[in-house]
C-alpha cells in the first residue's frame, strides 16, 4: 500500500495564513479586468494560458469592448484579431461570443451568481465558476489551477489527485475566516516562491512548516 502523506495539523495550517495575511492582507487576481463581465472574459482565455498573456492581449480589447452587447457587435472574427496571440483563441473566441449571447438573452446581461448556472455558460468550468463566484460575489470558493494542484499536497494542505479532491480538501480544511483570500494567497505562492522548477525554498516564509522540507 502507498503511504499516505502527512496532511498538516490545524495550527500549523493556521499559522500559515496568518503568515500569507501578513505579507499580503488584501491579494487580488493578477488578471486585469475593468468589471465583472471582462472578468469572466478573461478567465475564459486564460485555461491553459499565462494571466501575464491574457492582461497583454485584452489591454486594447477592454478599451472597445466591456459588455456582452458590444462583444457581439465585435463578432468573433473581431475578437480573434485582439487574442489571436493566447492558446486556442479560435475555440476561446467562439465561446466567449456564445456566452456573451447567452449573458444577453438569459441574464439580461449580467453575471450568473450560481456555479450551476455559471457553469452552464460555454467555456466555463468549475475552475472558472470558482473564480468569479469569489472575485465577483465574495462567496468562499476554492478555483484549483495548475499552482493549487502541484504546491497544496506538496505542503501538505491538502490531499488528492484531481482538482475536485483538492478542492473539498481544501475547503474542508482551511478556517473559514481564510477562505475569501485563500486561492490568491495560494496561487501567488506557486507562482513567485514555491515553484515548479528551482522552488525558492530558501526563500520561502512556511518552509519551517511545510512538509517538503521536512
Amino acid at each position: 500500500m502507498t503511504k499516505k502523506a502527512r496532511l498538516l495539523k490545524k495550527d500549523e495550517i493556521i499559522t500559515i495564513f496568518e503568515r500569507f495575511k501578513a505579507r499580503n492582507a488584501e491579494p487580488a487576481s493578477e488578471l486585469k479586468a475593468p468589471n465583472p463581465y471582462c472578468l469572466l472574459v478573461s478567465v475564459v482565455l486564460s485555461a491553459q494560458a499565462t494571466d501575464k498573456s491574457v492582461n497583454a492581449a485584452t489591454e486594447s480589447l477592454y478599451k472597445t469592448v466591456s459588455t456582452p452587447e458590444q462583444m457581439l457587435a465585435l463578432g468573433k472574427q473581431g475578437l480573434i484579431k485582439y487574442i489571436r496571440s493566447i492558446g486556442l483563441y479560435n475555440s476561446k473566441a467562439e465561446h466567449i461570443i456564445q456566452l456573451s449571447k447567452i449573458l444577453i438573452e438569459k441574464y439580461n446581461g449580467c453575471i450568473p451568481s450560481t456555479r450551476e448556472d455559471l457553469m452552464s455558460l460555454p467555456g466555463v468550468g468549475r475552475k472558472t465558476a470558482n473564480v468569479v463566484l469569489n472575485v465577483v460575489y465574495n462567496q468562499p470558493t476554492m478555483p484549483v489551477d495548475t499552482h493549487l494542484m502541484r504546491i497544496c499536497p506538496k505542503i501538505g494542505l491538502a490531499e488528492g489527485s484531481t482538482p475536485l479532491e483538492i478542492e473539498q480538501s481544501l475547503l474542508e480544511r482551511i478556517p473559514k475566516e481564510y477562505m475569501h483570500h485563500a486561492h490568491h494567497w495560494l496561487i501567488l505562492h506557486g507562482r513567485y516562491i514555491c515553484t515548479a522548477r528551482n522552488p525558492k525554498c530558501s526563500e520561502c516564509f512556511i518552509n519551517d512548516i511545510c512538509i517538503a522540507t521536512k
